[in-house]
């Protein structure tokens, strides 16, 4: 019996409005300000991953023959593990800056709320 009205009570919560709460606000201010920057290293860190392996590929001749490959191959395996090295520096950056962007946004949204908790 209480099984059913807890699962009547589910059904019916995903029904009804949702208020968007200054929680909800602060979650989504502090997603915003960090997505870019996850995003920017996630692609930079699978195509330095890739350029990487294309000149492994290119380096052991697997695909391509010859010298001048080779000399390719090796090219590209250093362009892609510098891409690789630099990739959480350039992250950190990138997070600073959309953290910066959105700070004086999410510290008034914090105040607001602990200032309503007390």
């Amino acid at each position: 019996m209480n099984a059913d009205k807890i699962y009547a009570e589910s059904i019916a919560n995903e029904y009804t409005p949702k208020d968007t709460s200054k929680v909800v606000a602060l979650k989504k201010l502090d997603r915003k300000a960090k997505r870019p920057a996850e995003i920017f290293a996630y692609s930079f860190g699978i195509g330095s991953a890739l350029l990487t392996g294309i000149g492994m590929c290119l380096s052991m001749q697997v695909i391509g023959s010859g010298y001048p490959m080779f000399v390719l191959g090796v090219i590209l395996g250093i362009i892609g593990i510098a891409g690789i090295c630099i990739n959480y520096p350039l992250y950190l950056k990138k997070l600073k800056q959309g953290k910066d962007k959105y700070a004086f946004e999410i510290v008034e949204l914090a105040k607001e709320i602990s200032e309503a908790a007390e």
